[in-house]
This record gives structure tokens, sequence and C-alpha cells, in this order.
């Protein structure tokens, strides 16, 4: 199943206020925090475990080590975390008890846990409301097959998250995962009917549209945020031109993103989709080789991905297949990763 940006909707909708580490930044809990942010996941659960043992900040210690969990794909190890957490945590400690759930719950959907996801979704509702709680749970009611449930949960997010663009986007997802598009089609609609003039609602009426594939009109609401140098406008922007096959507006728009903006891993891998529609793989290769330079991991996937290809574009198959090896030990869950490592096993 296909989560679109869910986990980093659900972890942003977290009640994080009530669960935050002390103000110590070389303890280990921060440390292992830190790196989570800098998706350094295998670092973050040193420095967490270590926390563990140290038996410091031991609720906060599972909760982040099933984040860097979350961040590697291991579903399971996460929620045994979790569950850990939840364990030590006192009665009192009610913000952080919501917050671990919240996280738990996330990890159970990512698993196809759908009985499991119901359960502590349920747990968190029955304590408080919450649009991500009810979000998740009419997802797993929609893959049981019970749609009057699930419209009941959406509706119900939708109601406390009138503006929420991206939580419009995922009840569409689910809908049109269980081939459902035509019911998920007014979510969408309510996300366009917010309006506004604001840079974010140009983007995400762009951003729908692109998702819809009405390219030209994505183009048209793009635009205007553009011109006002919004960064994530210009990254989609790159996006629609290469859809309406115009690598030269797109490179374009990539190349005055790293004049406006400073070198980004997003914009050479965008220069590195124009090298490649303009078959030139050698190009794409080392465009991507500037952007993996760069410090930090943080949009590196996409062009570790893009690398496979390019090689594969080259006809060089050997180097394809041990790039695509690298890159399903980095990510084990990518669908799109996998797929190109057997592709290429049969070269």
């Amino acid at each position: 199943m296909k989560y679109k940006k869910l986990l980093l909707v659900i972890l942003a909708a977290c009640t994080l206020s009530g669960c935050q580490p002390k103000n110590d930044p070389d303890s280990s809990l921060n440390l292992g925090m830190a790196a989570v942010e800098q998706q350094k996941y295998e670092e973050a659960l040193k420095s967490f475990e270590s926390s563990i043992a140290e038996e410091k900040d031991i609720v906060l210690a599972y909760r982040g080590e099933g984040m860097a969990y979350i961040g590697l794909g291991e579903y399971d190890k996460a929620i045994t975390a979790f569950n850990s957490a939840l364990e030590n945590a006192g009665e009192k400690m009610v913000k952080t008890i919501k917050d671990i759930r919240l996280y738990k719950a996330s990890a159970q959907l990512k698993s196809e846990d759908y009985d499991g996801t119901i359960e502590t979704c349920s747990q968190i509702l029955s304590a408080d409301d919450d649009g991500s709680a009810y979000y998740m749970r009419g997802t797993c009611y929609l893959q049981k097959e019970d749609e009057a449930k699930a419209k009941a949960d959406f509706d119900k997010a939708s109601s406390m998250s009138p503006e929420d663009y991206d939580l419009f986007w995922n009840i569409y997802e689910a809908y049109k995962d269980k081939n459902l598009s035509a019911k998920g089609d007014e979510y969408l609609q309510k996300a366009l009917s917010i309006g506004g003039e604001k840079t974010e609602d140009y983007y995400q009426r762009g951003r729908i549209y692109y998702y819809l594939e009405n390219y030209e009109k994505a183009k048209e609401e793009l635009l205007k945020p553009v011109e006002e140098k919004d960064k994530t406008s210009a990254l989609l922007l790159g996006k629609v031109y290469l859809k309406l096959e115009d690598s030269k507006q797109a490179r374009n728009i990539y190349q005055q993103y790293l004049k406006d903006f400073g070198e980004a891993p997003e914009a050479y891998n965008g220069i590195a989709l124009c090298d490649l529609a303009d078959n030139a793989p050698d190009a794409a290769i080392a465009t991507i080789q500037k952007g993996l330079a760069l410090n930090g991991e943080t949009g590196k996937q996409d062009l570790l991905y893009n690398e496979i290809v390019a090689y594969e574009r080259k006809k060089d198959f050997q180097t394809a297949k041990a790039k695509a090896a690298e890159y399903i030990a980095k990510y084990p869950n990518d669908a799109a990763g996998k797929k190109e490592y057997d592709f290429l096993s049969t070269r």
C-alpha cells in the first residue's frame, strides 16, 4: 500500500510539547534526536541505546529508537520500541503517551497491521480527539472494506483540519489505493476549494493538479510562487516542465534554484533528470555526483536511484547492478529500487 508523505504528515502532527529532550545538547538522547533529524538512523540507534543503558530519559530514548527504526523501514522493531516506551511511561505523561501512540500507529499502518492500527488509534481517541488518529483509523477501515466507517473517520479528520492540504491528499490516496478514486475526488476538491492567495495555497493547488496530471493547470498555479522565490514551488515546477517534455525550461528552473538558494540535492536531481531526458547519461552521472558530494543525507535517495537509471541508459549494466545492490541495502523497503535490482539481475 502506498502512503505518499504519510509518515511526515503523521509525525508533524504529533504533540511534542510534553516530551521534549532536556537541555543538554551532548546527552545521548539529544545526539540521537539530532541524528534522526539528519536521517542518520544507525547512528541515532547507538545514541539511544547508550541512553537506555545509562537509564537516562528511558521513555524518550525508546521513543527515539522507534523513530529511527521507522526511518530504516524496520516497523516491527519500531513497534517493539514504542511498546517499551509506553511500558515505562508514567500515568501523568499524558501528552507523551499520546505522542508515542501516534508514532506506534504510524508504524503499524506502514507495516499493514490494520487491526493493530485501529486498536492503537481507538486508544488515542478514547482519551482525546485527534485528526491524525481518525485519518489512520479510517485508512485501515477502508483497507478492511468498511467504507462507511472509513468515510465517517475521514470526515471527522477533515472537519478538524479543514485547511490541511496534506490530509485531503492522503485521504484521496487511501481511496485511490483501493481503486476508489472517484470517491476520493471529493477530498481533493475540498482541498482545491480552500482557495487562498498565499504562496502555500498556490503551491498546494499546483501540487494537486500535478498529481492529477493536469500539468498546464499545475504550471499556471506554480508560476506565481516561483516568481516570489518559493523553493518548494520551484522544485515542483521543474517536475511539471519535465512532464510537459520541456527539459529546457525545467533545466532553467533548476539552475535558477541553485543561483537563488544554493546547492541542494533536489536541484541537482532535477538537472540530472533533464540530462536523462536529453539522452545525456554521462552528464546525468556527473550532475548526480555533485549532489551526492553535499553534506547530509536528505534528498539523496532520488539521486542514488537515478544514478542506477543513468548507468542503465549507458548500457553499463554491471555498474548499474552494483549501484542497485548498494541502493536496496540502504533502502530495503523501496519497491522501485528492488524492481530495478531484480531487472538488472537478469541482464
